[in-house]
């Protein structure tokens, strides 16, 4: 048995359609139900799936064989409650959240007010707003924060450029916590500790780093602290720092930072079992903080 403490529980977003994965759908979609059937089910998410591609799935899913989304819309507000709709008339379809890009040059009042009648209809439903890097990010954040939603940031992609550094991610780190805005990330996490990627020398934030990084700000350090946490490479630094969280931190730590994006649910998994933060119940006695 996998013990997944509290801290972990539904981490791990099911990317594995999006790159560098890019998993064909017949394969993605039962390798999702198994997760959902394995004992180290409580660390994994919904199924994010992209709105472009909701044709293909009914193929895969029925009432007897049901999945629960996280659905993208990439084109945006505007396309997002036609995409909802969608995916709802889909047997064996639920929806978790919708994650809503932004696209260039649409303001945050624009946007919020397409979103607006979706949060209407679907008052349970989780949204998130890929809030934009630039000029616009102020504004984004200022409307997240009196509408209620969730925020999205990118921390990586296929290119160096779409890597923010960890000053950037640090002061959008500062400003989601302090705010008390939730928030999700995706795209190049793809290990839990700050690394350089070998084959391509981008450097890769850690999602443990942005753990601690969320616990700094919580617990009302400067940013440079924060800055820190997100440069730091010492791994077993880092997992002895949230392992010594208590069960209220690890609470507020999670509360804030709600999931990350991952294409791979066993690179994860294995990297957390290394770093002492999953344990196999019949290997060692005891559970996590």
């Amino acid at each position: 048995m996998t013990i997944i403490s509290p801290l972990l529980r539904g981490l791990c977003d099911d990317a594995a359609l999006f790159p560098p994965g890019n998993a064909p759908l017949a394969e993605a979609v039962p390798a999702h139900a198994a997760y959902q059937q394995a004992d180290y089910d409580a660390l994994v998410g919904p199924f994010v799936f992209p709105a472009p591609r909701l044709s293909e799935l009914a193929a895969y899913v029925s009432a007897d064989n049901p999945v629960t989304l996280s659905l993208t819309v990439p084109a945006g507000p505007a396309d997002t409650a036609a995409a909802l709709s969608n995916a709802l008339a889909i047997p064996g379809v639920s929806v978790a959240a919708v994650e809503v890009g932004i696209p260039d040059g649409l303001d945050a009042e624009a946007a919020f007010e397409e979103l607006a009648p979706v949060h209407a209809a679907h008052p349970d439903l989780d949204i998130f707003v890929e809030v934009p890097r630039g000029d616009r990010r102020v504004d984004f954040l200022t409307a997240l924060e009196t509408a209620g939603y969730s925020a999205k940031f990118r921390t990586g992609g296929i290119v160096a450029e779409a890597y923010p550094d960890e000053d950037e991610l640090a002061d959008a780190v500062i400003s989601v916590v302090r705010a008390g805005i939730p928030f999700k990330a995706t795209a190049g996490l793809h290990h839990g500790v700050r690394n350089t990627d070998p084959e391509t020398g981008f450097e890769q934030h850690g999602f443990l780093n942005i753990m601690v990084a969320v616990n700094a700000v919580r617990r009302g350090a400067d940013r440079s602290e924060v800055v820190a946490a997100l440069a730091q490479r010492d791994g077993e630094s880092i997992a002895q720092a949230l392992a010594e969280l208590t069960a209220d931190e690890a609470g507020e730590v999670r509360r804030r930072f709600l999931s990350f994006g991952t294409c791979s649910i066993s690179d994860p998994l294995t990297e957390l079992e290394g770093l002492g933060l999953i344990v196999r119940s019949d290997k060692t006695e005891g559970t996590l903080v």
